[in-house]
């Protein structure tokens, strides 16, 4: 049985409710059994900080500095991802050439490419652009390159046979087919391109929600820390979920099935027949059981 959503939304508050709730609790009694919960600060704290930081033009200004940050190196990412991804995929030249760096640049930590933006770009801002592109753009790349090597070859020929060329196969068979795991690798890569943004910011930028995350830190105002993690976590859950309505809007005409948890599907009832007196009812009953178990016994055949 599904539950409404009103039922489901209720839960998820009640669920945020009691870590809040547990957090407070272990916080404002200084609970130190083997984590130093008294070294936290309240729920009440972070939430007093949260409103003085507010209240500032420092907090918006860090606030669009980090989304601008991530906005641009995203969306570079996507596209670069994308078509490199198709080109991999498709191209056995393309393979040859970009496939040995990609995989030797690939298993590096974006973080660990600071020293390397640092000395290649003019500015911090566009070191960190890139730092954020980077983390995003493999993730893009490796999903559209294993979902369009997955492509039943069989849509290619049918657009072929019916006189299509590469582009109209690419516009019609190629990134359509591929859009669901394109947009799997496009929600993990926000994802990392925040934590790599936030790390870039904490290094070597000036300005940003993890800039101002790390100078409380060093100043040793613990609410602000928090302060800083929830506005990340709030942030990347926002872009997060932009990405994948995004990718729902566009995969509407994808087949979507209900996910009900540990729940099974009813089997309708077939109707009744009209008794009868003469007993033609029971026998035409006894009939269309016998006609639907050789339907059932042909069916197994061929799926055996």
């Amino acid at each position: 049985m599904t539950r409404r959503p009103l039922t489901r939304y209720a839960l998820r508050a009640v669920s945020l409710a009691a870590a809040l709730g547990a957090w407070q609790l272990l916080t404002s009694l200084d609970v130190d059994l083997w984590l130093r919960f008294s070294q936290f600060p309240t729920v009440t704290d972070v939430a007093h900080a949260f409103a003085d930081r507010v209240s500032g033009d420092d907090y918006w200004t860090d606030l669009t500095d980090s989304l601008t940050r991530i906005l641009a190196g995203f969306a570079l990412a996507a596209v670069l991802g994308v078509a490199t991804g198709v080109l991999v995929a498709r191209s056995r030249l393309a393979e040859d050439l970009l496939g040995p760096v990609l995989e030797v640049v690939r298993p590096i930590p974006a973080i660990a490419l600071v020293p390397v933006a640092i000395l290649l770009f003019p500015s911090n801002e566009q070191g960190i652009v890139f730092i954020t592109c980077t983390a995003a753009f493999f993730p893009v790349l490796v999903s559209t390159r294993h979902a369009v090597r997955a492509l039943t070859p069989v849509w290619e020929e049918a657009v072929r046979t019916m006189g299509g060329g590469r582009f109209r196969i690419l516009r019609s068979v190629v990134l359509p087919g591929a859009l669901p795991g394109i947009f799997g690798g496009l929600s993990v890569g926000i994802g990392v391109s925040w934590i790599c943004v936030i790390s870039a910011e904490m290094i070597s930028g000036q300005y940003g929600v993890g800039y101002r995350t790390w100078q409380d830190y060093t100043v040793v105002n613990y609410p602000g820390v928090f302060v800083g993690m929830v506005t990340i976590g709030v942030l990347g859950w926002i872009t997060s979920t932009a990405v994948e309505l995004l990718g729902r809007r566009l995969t509407r005409w994808l087949p979507r099935a209900a996910y009900v948890p540990g729940g099974r599907p009813r089997a309708s009832r077939p109707l009744a027949a009209p008794a009868r007196a003469d007993g033609e009812s029971e026998q035409q009953a006894q009939s269309q059981q016998q006609g639907q178990n050789e339907t059932e016994e042909a069916r197994d055949e061929h799926l055996v």
